[in-house]
């Protein structure tokens, strides 16, 4: 039996379309489905109270709808719930090390945070050892189309893995995008490769992933566009956009690069964030 899916659910309203969407993804590819809540609860214990007074109660009173729901909506989904008496960072990371993919909540893009990465989210993309995936609230109806945003200096390989086998199990085209622009402050951008040889380079990246996935069409794009905003603008009309993360340097606060920052806040579709190996 293949690793779950996780997801991480509170109770906030963006928790639904997530799980929604790790619920199609697992039928998909016949995974199980596990619920994460993860509760601190106070230390030291506080006394016994009535169920409806217990704020483990309405913990796990949310988990036990929430799986009904997806039963209903989804059936055949092999689902389970947990939650875990830990915070929710250290929790939520180490079920993403037995996950397939772990998957979070983010808030619309229309709500006053909904352009704004928590630090929850940020800890766990940045330090995250399988793909993560972050869905909004509000992102665009699902579409079989995945994009892939791809660096010619150095193409994250799991990522492209990742790209190319959503796209096969949709059935869709794979929009695979290289931006950049040369120049000093743009240490993201591959625009050292661009000109006459980014064609051929983008070309060769993605060769032995379509001698791979033979079934799979791919859409090719370069475009002079900062890679964040070229990246961002390749998503509309895609169900999914996967973007690989370079090893995350430590610190108080990870820094995960202007095209994943970008695409967590702007794109109008779910993210996935793909660590390299």
């Amino acid at each position: 039996m293949g690793a779950p899916i996780a997801v991480g659910v509170d109770g906030f309203a963006e928790s639904p379309p997530a799980a929604h969407w790790a619920a199609r993804e697992a039928l998909l590819r016949d995974l199980r489905l596990r619920l994460i809540h993860a509760w601190n609860p106070p230390s030291p214990p506080a006394p016994a109270l009535p169920h409806e007074d217990d704020p483990s109660y309405w913990s796990q009173r949310l988990l036990t709808d929430l799986v009904g729901e997806l039963r209903d909506t989804h059936p055949g989904l092999r689902v389970s719930a947990e939650l875990v008496p830990r915070e929710t960072v250290p929790a939520l990371l180490d079920a993403a090390r037995d996950a397939e993919m772990l998957v979070l909540g983010s808030s619309g893009r229309d709500t006053p945070g909904g352009f704004l990465l928590g630090s929850t989210g940020r800890q766990i993309l940045a330090h995250g050892v399988h793909p993560m995936i972050m869905v909004h609230a509000d992102d665009q109806p699902l579409t079989a189309d995945v994009a892939v945003g791809v660096s010619l200096r150095q193409p994250n390989e799991e990522a492209l893995r990742f790209a190319f086998d959503a796209a096969a199990r949709r059935g869709g085209v794979l929009r695979a995008v290289h931006a950049g622009t040369s120049g000093p402050g743009h240490e993201e951008a591959a625009g050292r490769e661009e000109g006459p040889g980014a064609e051929g380079a983008l070309e060769a990246a993605l060769r032995p992933w379509r001698e791979r996935y033979p079934g799979v069409p791919v859409a090719e794009a370069l475009t002079a566009e900062r890679p964040a905003l070229g990246v961002v603008h390749t998503a509309p009309g895609s169900g999914l956009l996967v973007l690989g993360r370079d090893e995350t340097e430590p610190g108080p606060v990870p820094h995960l690069g202007s095209v994943i920052h970008a695409a967590v806040h702007h794109a109008p579709c779910p993210v996935a964030v793909v660590p390299r190996g």
